[in-house]
């Protein structure tokens, strides 16, 4: 686990060296100013106030007071490229987390999770930012304090000295034990914040699932559940700590009763003069007020060491599809896509979901793929852009299979519409320009008239500038699916995939956007995966998909004569009549 955290630091200071050794030097100077003002402090009661010389006191009160302003100046500039540097780190590590899950497939999202990945970004980074300002200040200072401070108090008299041997493992103990006790516990608390995250992004996610269903109470108990679960552990945690503080507190006030004890016997005896035993307590509380921050840093370590194994497993991790070592650029980009016998099972599955297909489709033609519920139809679509990698067989783009294509010239290709029209915040020209973003008004508009969408669009306060919430969830399902289509037209790719993008369209809609589509994409291949056979009754190509193989390939003519799943389907939605 600490493994993890220096790692992360090595990383992630590495750049910031120059502010990390000027902090250090500050820091340096900052302990060094506060070991000397002891010594200041027993010279004036020896030499100043037992002699009676005022202006032996004023001049090294003089200095005294120099010493205490150049050290609180010091600080201030310590702390902040400190503060600096810890900012620097956590927008560093942000952005590395970032740029890590942008390539993540499928595959590695449903490991993690959303609800981990956010927090893990967000509190976990959080975390070691902070971290890592309490150790480029009190972490540097304190061991400089302690140390120096026990070298002087051993200059000062060896044997009240002797209680250090005492004191000192008394306090290490205290902190050995919080170390030990506190790990755990942190590991527990992230975890218990990731739950958190999940449970309140399905609760705002489904609220009107929730609510339609009337089981608001029952999610309100599954959230308070939660969050008392992550109370308990935190309380304890905080409890632990606030205990360890008195205990601390105690074994200093102790152990400054004794050193008073001691040392009153030793001036009274001659053997040691009232100043230096003044510096002596002195140098003993720089190496307490050490131990008491090292307790400080040893409350953050547990939960910065926790978060910085979670945030290596997320930068270590990579990408199971990524791009290949040596990638083949296609001979043409015409838009042919070829399935040669080709197998694939999710990760863990019992058996394949896709088995032995074999197919091509071309540009200018308009293929559909049809097939009941769990026949394979998404994960088919999925496999061209390469959202997963097939178990067995080839998929080839353009003449050259989709592992050897470098990923963003394969999806620069490809036109996406997937069966859940997701819109991001901003207006409905933002949108419609996330594939191609030099494209103008006229684009826009060419795009939304072959969706069918160009009237609802115009009639919005804004037209193109109408805003659109997160997840377009202020439009329509029906709008919101036209808008999608209307975005994969702007990009003008030479591959069109609809995954069962027009189930919220009415049949007259559906109708004339099918025949706007079909003219627009005449260069480009055409695949419309769909549950309802109107939409399909007229594609170039019907595939039909039954358990995840082909059952029948064709024209809706050739199926109605040749393939009985495609006219049970057919039976089923049009009636019987539409089989006789």
């Amino acid at each position: 686990m600490f493994g993890s955290l220096l790692r992360i630091l090595q990383t992630s200071l590495r750049p910031y060296a120059r502010q990390v050794a000027l902090v250090v030097a500050l820091l340096l100077l900052q302990a060094m100013a506060s070991l000397y003002l002891p010594n200041l402090t027993a010279d004036i009661i020896n030499n100043g106030v037992a002699r009676g010389d005022l202006g032996y006191i004023w001049r090294i009160g003089g200095v005294m007071l120099a010493v205490a302003m150049a050290q609180g100046l010091i600080a201030i500039v310590a702390v902040y490229f400190a503060s600096g540097t810890a900012m620097s780190v956590g927008r560093d590590l942000r952005a590395r987390v970032y740029e890590r899950v942008q390539g993540f497939s499928v595959r590695e999202m449903n490991r993690f999770g959303t609800p981990s990945l956010i927090t893990r970004n967000t509190n976990d980074v959080q975390q070691l930012q902070l971290f890592v300002q309490l150790a480029l200040t009190i972490m540097v200072i304190a061991p400089i304090t302690g140390i120096g401070g026990v070298i002087l108090a051993l200059s000062e008299n060896v044997t009240l000295s002797a209680l250090l041997a005492v004191i000192v493992p008394l306090m290490a103990a205290v902190i050995v034990t919080l170390t030990v006790i506190a790990v755990p516990l942190f590991q527990s608390m992230q975890v218990k914040i990731d739950r958190i995250n999940q449970v309140l992004r399905e609760q705002i996610s489904g609220i009107r699932v929730i609510r339609a269903f009337i089981r608001a109470g029952y999610e309100r108990e599954r959230f308070q559940a939660a969050n008392a679960d992550l109370t308990s552990t935190a309380l304890l945690v905080n409890r632990i700590f606030a205990a360890a503080f008195p205990s601390l507190l105690v074994i200093m006030n102790l152990s400054t009763i004794t050193v008073v004890w001691f040392g009153g016997h030793l001036i009274g005896s001659g053997q040691m003069p009232i100043g230096n035993l003044i510096a002596f307590i002195s140098y003993i509380l720089q190496i307490l007020m050490s131990v008491m921050m090292a307790v400080m840093i040893v409350v953050f370590l547990p939960r910065a060491a926790a978060c910085a194994v979670r945030l290596e497993e997320v930068v270590n991790t990579a990408p199971s599809i990524d791009d290949p070592i040596t990638p083949v650029l296609p001979g043409s980009r015409s838009g042919v896509i070829e399935f040669q016998d080709v197998t694939f099972g999710y990760p863990g599955g019992e058996r394949p979901v896709l088995q032995e297909l074999s197919l091509t489709m071309r540009p200018g033609q308009t293929t559909a793929i049809i097939g009941g519920t769990g026949s394979g139809k998404t994960t088919m679509i999925n496999l061209i852009p390469r959202f997963f990698d097939i178990t067995a067989g080839a998929l080839c783009v353009d003449g050259v299979d989709v592992r050897k294509h470098v990923l963003e010239d394969l999806w620069s290709g490809i036109g996406l519409v997937p069966q859940r029209a997701y819109l991001f915040q901003g207006t409905v020209a933002s949108n419609l320009r996330f594939g191609k973003l030099d494209a103008t008004d006229a684009d826009l508009w060419h795009a939304l008239e072959i969706a069918q969408a160009r009237d609802f669009v115009a009639a919005m306060p804004g037209q193109l500038e109408a805003p659109v919430d997160q997840g377009g969830t202020n439009l329509s399902g029906g709008q919101r699916q036209r808008l999608a289509i209307a975005r994969a037209l702007v990009k003008r790719p030479r591959i069109y995939l609809l995954d069962d993008c027009l189930s919220a369209l009415d049949a007259g809609t559906d109708a004339r956007l099918r025949a706007a589509l079909k003219s627009e994409t005449r260069e480009a291949s055409l695949v419309i995966v769909s549950q309802r056979v109107t939409s399909i009754l007229h594609a170039d190509h019907i595939v039909v998909l039954d358990a995840g193989r082909i059952v029948g390939a064709g024209t809706h003519a050739e199926l109605m004569v040749a393939c009985a799943p495609y006219q049970e389907i057919v039976a089923s939605q049009l009636g019987e009549e539409a089989v006789a």
